[in-house]
């Protein structure tokens, strides 16, 4: 019996058509749906420097602690995507729907091992990266709650992975939008108590989260499994789970490593600011918060891009692979230097919206003329691994992160030594141009080489 096709199976073929038209239809609503999910930080953010610098440092000592959590997630979201969208052009529909309940599930127990170990260690986990007794307190009252609804939104984050995987994209952009609009209005009522509810503080934050994301779970299960039909409800399958994680963990495994290096090397810069103050913790904190809501148009770029180039790669088709890795660069290049230009024009501005300290304000101004003119080579790394992901050659992905992580990381620490918060950031600017160019160049060349060993295969 032929299983009945899914909702938007039919666009899933990318291997025709113009690549500039595949690259915006599948990058712009991504664009949204990554939008969403910085705006909560972002939002967060915003209204908890209102409390103060104090507090402004203990959300900020969070940061990559949640990053490290969200991207181990993420690796997971990459394989559901990339296995759901082959089964997808198999036509292996009663597989896609087993596949992506068995992907969710997992994502789940992932997401809540990872939350149960953090909790844990929470104490001695921000001991060490330079938290003290006047920040703790308030790091109590927001981690433990985000931990519960960092467990909440993985299923609907691998929902949306592969809703994305058959070709819809619009419906998760919705669901993520819709959260975050959410969280936007719970913040200031449950943070600074308006409309007679109690102020709560940091600790209102993390409750407005955690209600954020318990919606997108109700929304993203009614549309995975009555909007899309895209999940088994007849039974769980338990007999084909070997196979189903086999697929997943082969490039979850990679994916997932490779994605908590960045947020642990910013761990890592985050303690060797807290040397120099907390002031310098909270101007890397709102920094960072701006800088990802700047580049998520080159993120979103690079993650459509994806399936573009797994399907070309494994049709043999490398003309329209080099087409859409060389669109999506030079698009890199021009976004990034409009970017650079207009934090380096707006830096005291852009500071002073989250704090009034001028310690803080002076090094987040700082972190903008120095490090933004370096985004553009810096992007070039995420997007030859993405690239690499989308060929199933997750280990090179791996390998290029490894090594930009391996260099900044002492780097810093030089810079911080000898320069204070300035030379951190120049280490971070200065390692950039470096291992982008570098990442650049050895990749382009070793894809050429594999293209002759990829179409005997």
């Amino acid at each position: 019996m032929t299983a009945k096709p899914l909702p938007y199976s039919h666009k899933g073929d990318l291997t025709t058509g113009p690549v500039q038209g595949h690259l915006i239809r599948m990058s712009m609503p991504m664009v949204w749906s990554i939008l969403a999910v910085i705006a909560v930080q972002l939002t967060n953010t915003y209204f908890i420097s209102r409390l103060g610098t104090l507090e402004l440092a203990a959300i900020s000592f969070t940061f990559p602690v949640t990053m490290v959590i969200s991207h181990l997630v993420f690796g997971l979201n990459i394989a559901l995507s990339s296995v759901i969208s082959r089964l997808i052009g198999e036509k292996n529909f009663d597989d896609v729907r087993r596949v992506t309940l068995h992907g969710t599930l997992f994502g789940v127990t992932v997401a809540f091992i990872v939350a149960l170990i953090t909790w844990l260690l929470l104490e001695p986990l921000f001991r060490i990266l330079g938290a003290d007794e006047t920040l703790m307190p308030m790091i109590r009252d927001y981690m433990p709650l985000w931990l519960l609804a960092s467990v909440i939104l993985a299923v609907p984050v691998n929902g949306n992975s592969a809703m994305r995987a058959s070709g819809d994209t619009v419906t998760p952009a919705t669901i993520m939008i819709s959260m975050a609009l959410l969280n936007f209005i719970l913040d200031p009522i449950l943070i600074y108590g308006w409309f007679g509810v109690p102020a709560l503080g940091i600790k209102g934050a993390a409750i407005s989260t955690t209600i954020a994301y318990t919606y997108a779970l109700i929304f993203g299960l009614y549309a995975i499994i009555y909007k899309k039909r895209m999940i088994s409800t007849d039974s769980l399958h338990l007999d084909k789970l070997r196979d189903s994680m086999k697929r997943l963990i082969f490039i979850a495994i990679p994916a997932s490593i490779a994605n908590i290096i960045q947020p642990a090397t910013s761990a890592v810069i985050t303690a060797f600011l807290a040397i120099q103050g907390h002031e310098a913790v909270a101007a890397y904190g709102v920094a960072t918060r701006v800088e990802a809501l700047a580049m998520l148009v080159v993120i979103a770029l690079a993650l459509g891009m994806a399936p573009i180039v797994g399907q070309n790669w494994g049709a043999g088709i490398y003309s329209r692979v080099h087409e859409a890795i060389s669109t999506a660069i030079r698009f890199n290049f021009i976004w990034s230097f409009f970017i650079a230009v207009s934090f380096g024009l707006f830096a005291g501005h852009i500071a002073a919206a989250f704090s009034d300290d001028p310690v803080v304000i002076r090094q987040a101004t700082l972190f903008f003329w120095i490090v933004p003119f370096s985004y553009g080579f810096g992007n070039l790394v995420f997007g030859w691994s993405s690239a690499f992901n989308a060929m199933g050659l997750p280990q090179r992905a791996f390998f290029m992160i490894l090594v930009k992580s391996a260099i900044t990381i002492p780097a810093a620490w030089a810079g911080g030594h000898f320069y204070g918060a300035a030379g951190i950031f120049w280490a971070i600017a200065i390692t950039n141009f470096a291992v982008g160019l570098a990442a650049h160049f050895s990749s382009s060349r070793a894809m050429r080489e594999m293209e002759p060993a990829a179409a005997t295969v």
